[in-house]
């Protein structure tokens, strides 16, 4: 398998995993377990499955926030909901948002169930949790059953292996969390900046000093753009992180591949006609 292919399949199923943070059934099944509306919800809901972790492990895992972010809601959510409740209730959100987004129908398709089996195949061919501590967490969920569920499980824990390599991948190439941020939102393939600025917790002096460093170290031009310099330092972390994460997409095998990134396509086109992300969000990587 090669990893190139690997990855851009692994960034375009990831738009089924990434429902969960838009899905308004996510957040009112995460409020309802006891936590606050907001940051709390994103922030406890996807570090739940590591346990009551504090402000600086969150900080860690994910990276590219500003810890001044986290740190209002996290580790209080944890006298708010157990972390196994916010899990549970999490799952309960994303089966509720799945239902109404895909319809019965369709989740329980021939299709979707093919889906589910390719998807899980890949993850539970995932070699080992080793450095990779948000895929680890997530990895000890029990296995929902139904296979829309399976879909969605499934894709979080490549999606997890798959950024926790990628962090290691950035810092190899020396670049802090929101110097990736600025850096990404350059190449137009993801979240647009205001979107990125506001989302991840960073001040416009914040984003400003960190383009300022990238600018004097040759990755910025003084438009803000990427130079051939920065175009060529994130195609290398790129490539590093497909690599990382190749080994779940070769067990899977070439035909297996396609075939998930066939019906993933569909799925993807699905969340995408029912405005599930909202505009300014991302770049040219959603579109109709």
């Amino acid at each position: 398998m090669d990893a190139r292919t690997a990855g851009q399949t692994a960034r375009t199923l990831d738009l089924i995993h990434g429902m969960s943070y838009f899905a308004p059934e996510v957040n009112e099944s995460l409020v309802a377990a006891g936590l606050s509306a907001g940051r709390m919800c994103y922030f406890a809901g996807r570090s739940a499955a590591m346990g009551a972790v504090g402000v600086g492990v969150v900080a860690a895992t994910f990276y590219n926030f500003n810890p001044e972010a986290i740190a209002p809601v996290i580790p209080i959510a944890w006298t708010q909901a157990r972390p196994a409740d916010v899990v549970a209730a999490r799952y309960r959100g994303v089966d509720a948002a799945m239902r109404r987004i895909f319809g019965a129908e369709s989740i329980g398709s021939p299709e979707f169930e093919e889906a589910a089996a390719l998807a899980a195949a890949a993850a539970r061919s995932i070699p080992d949790a080793a450095g990779r501590p948000l895929y680890a967490g997530h990895a000890e969920i029990e296995w929902p059953s139904e296979p829309h569920l399976v879909l969605w499980h499934a894709l979080t824990l490549l999606r997890e292996y798959r950024g926790d390599g990628h962090i290691a991948a950035l810092q190899t190439a020396g670049l802090s969390g929101i110097e990736a941020l600025v850096t990404h939102t350059a190449t137009g393939n993801g979240f647009q900046e205001q979107f990125a600025r506001s989302r991840r917790g960073w001040s416009d002096e914040q984003w400003r000093a960190a383009v300022d460093s990238l600018t004097d170290r040759g990755l910025l031009g003084d438009g803000g753009e990427l130079t051939g310099a920065g175009w060529e330092l994130r195609e290398c972390v790129e490539e590093l992180t497909d690599e990382m994460a190749v080994a779940p997409w070769a067990a899977l095998g070439e035909d297996g591949v396609a075939r998930l990134l066939e019906l993933g396509t569909d799925l993807r086109a699905v969340l995408v006609e029912q405005d599930v992300f909202p505009d300014g969000v991302y770049g040219s990587a959603v579109s109709r």
